[in-house]
């Protein structure tokens, strides 16, 4: 039997975020605390996975101790530790799976391993009490561009996926082709508001046979040929036209796909959820669109959209309500898939 009240002490540790949160019943965060990496990584123009590592573990127990803190609360206080396991960079999760598991063991707390996309498909309960399944989800981050049927609390469908690159992937090696550099999501977002959005018609990729499915490899190759073709003619490149035009070119993709999978698999509702989703471009149209076709849209805040530990807090609760425990067995799975456990 399930008592009142269930405190989730949750860890995100799958990239460059170190983050630590304390979640009741899946909807209320206590705490959320993240210990960012990106200005370690920006020098490199990227993520260097054993610097995310070593830092990881430098920073782990300090982030804890703030989320137990924040929330004025201690471990005893506890009921479950969720941590993310996978998909992600496996030295990374590996730092957080061990540190979850000994707190298990030494606390004797039950142990909930958390997928990370459907942790942040899970972020959309935080703040929307409302939203319930059944509901359409389009995940867009760095690494991931997926739509799923959201068919129940820990039950999911893949509809459709990126065959390439994913949407963040795209939105970082186009912003470093064009001066901006890492991270290149935020960047391009906001130089796009300086831009023509019709200078430059960029190509949408329209995949035959499998009307929900992705490819942005295309659009990136089309950015660097036009790059090209200026510099080899020595015209003037207008950044934000480039960034704004490429970035209606995804967007247009992503929203068409979800709206066209609503009503093919009668949703009501549709969510977004992963670092692309905090994209301004993305959330204006999309919320237009489903406004338009009568669909309820969702979600969640900035600091929701980019990894962090509430998400998998909410996720393992839902977990541990249905009984989803995991072993001191649980192992980094970093291409961990949708559903599997």
């Amino acid at each position: 039997m399930i008592k009142k009240d269930i405190n989730v002490l949750a860890i995100e540790t799958s990239c460059d975020e170190t983050a630590a949160a304390v979640v009741r019943n899946g909807r209320e965060v206590r705490s959320n605390i993240i210990s960012s990496q990106i200005e370690l990584h920006k020098i490199y123009g990227g993520v260097v996975p054993e610097i995310a590592s070593r830092k990881h573990i430098e920073k782990i127990n300090q982030v804890i101790e703030e989320a137990l803190s924040a929330a004025e609360t201690s471990l005893d206080d506890i009921d479950v530790i969720g941590v993310t396991y996978g998909p992600g960079l496996v030295g990374a999760l590996l730092v957080g799976v061990a540190e979850a598991k000994a707190i298990s063991f030494a606390a004797k707390k039950p142990l909930i391993g958390v997928h990370h996309i459907e942790g942040h498909i899970a972020a959309n309960y935080i703040e929307h009490k409302q939203l319930k399944p059944p509901f359409l989800c389009l995940i867009v981050s760095g690494g991931h561009t997926h739509l799923v049927l959201v068919k129940d609390y820990g039950e999911f469908k893949i509809i459709g996926k990126t065959r390439d690159d994913a949407a963040g992937e795209a939105f970082d090696k186009v912003a470093r082709a064009i001066g901006l550099g890492y991270p290149g999501g935020p960047k391009i977002d906001k130089l796009s508001r300086e831009g023509n959005p019709n200078a430059i018609m960029f190509p949408r990729a329209h995949i035959e046979g499998a009307p929900y499915d992705f490819s942005f490899s295309g659009l990136k190759s089309a950015v660097l040929n036009y790059l090209n073709s200026l510099e080899m003619k020595r015209e003037e490149i207008n950044r934000a036209d480039v960034a704004v035009s490429f970035q209606e070119a995804v967007v247009d993709v992503l929203v068409s796909r979800t709206i066209l999978a609503a009503k093919e698999f009668r949703m009501k509702s549709v969510a977004i959820a992963g670092g692309v989703a905090a994209n301004s471009a993305l959330q204006k149209a999309m919320s237009k669109a489903c406004a338009e076709n009568g669909l309820d849209f969702y979600c969640p805040s900035p600091v929701y959209c980019t990894d962090n530990a509430a998400m998998i807090g909410a996720a393992a609760y839902y977990e541990y309500v249905k009984g989803n425990y995991s072993g001191l067995d649980l192992n980094a799975v970093p291409n961990l898939r949708i559903g599997e456990r």
